[in-house]
């Protein structure tokens, strides 16, 4: 239960996590997946591909898809002109 509102149950908020972010070091909130980070990044409705510690993320798998401490995530985002 959360104590500063207790008809809702308190979430449940691991360590902060420490991942590498197309080679900067930044620090999110645990627990997280590949979605969240996109959410968090802003990203959300744009083209972009995330890769995972070498491995691409596919998009149908980004909300089911956990992040660890020291990950590194490499992302890139398609970008329209001519």
């Amino acid at each position: 239960m959360d104590p500063l509102n207790p008809a809702r149950p308190a979430t449940l908020q691991g360590p902060p996590l420490r991942l590498t972010v197309n080679g900067e070091s930044r620090t999110f909130p645990s627990p997280l997946t590949c979605a969240g980070l996109v959410d968090a990044l802003s990203l959300a409705g744009r083209r972009f591909a995330l890769e995972r510690n070498g491995e691409i993320v596919p998009r149908s798998r980004l909300a089911d898809t956990p992040l660890a401490d020291a990950d590194t995530i490499e992302i890139v985002v398609a970008v329209g002109g001519g």
